[in-house]
């Protein structure tokens, strides 16, 4: 599996990252997050890979997380509701997403991304 690298073109952060990668030479595949949406499977297997708590994948700081009352609800829905959600709505998940053969990166902080070959 190669490195793949899921974002949302108009985020600062995202561009960042994805410098990051590109200036230490690392090969990735960019995915447009708001186009090609993750499936359950992918989430569910991303989670797993990285040993995440669902939450941790939600952008809680986002309109459609407040469009959806998620802060209120969000304890009501079920790991299944929860993936469902994400998996129709890219601008749902925390980005960038980074996921190696080993493991998931959740947004972006350098040090994490120093150690990605």
């Amino acid at each position: 599996m190669s490195n793949l690298f899921l974002c949302y073109k108009g985020c600062t952060t995202c561009t960042k990252a994805r410098k990051h990668l590109e200036a230490s030479n690392v090969e990735f595949e960019n995915r447009e997050i708001t186009v090609d949406i993750p499936s359950v499977e992918e989430l569910k297997t991303w989670v797993k890979l990285g040993n995440l708590d669902i939450k941790t994948l939600f952008n809680t700081r986002g309109q459609s997380y407040r469009d959806l009352n998620l802060k209120e609800t969000y304890d009501t829905l079920s790991d299944d509701e929860r993936l469902a959600l994400l998996s129709k709505d890219g601008m749902l998940i925390k980005r960038p997403l980074l996921i190696t053969d080993s493991k998931v990166l959740v947004g972006y902080k350098a040090s994490d991304y120093d150690d990605i070959k």
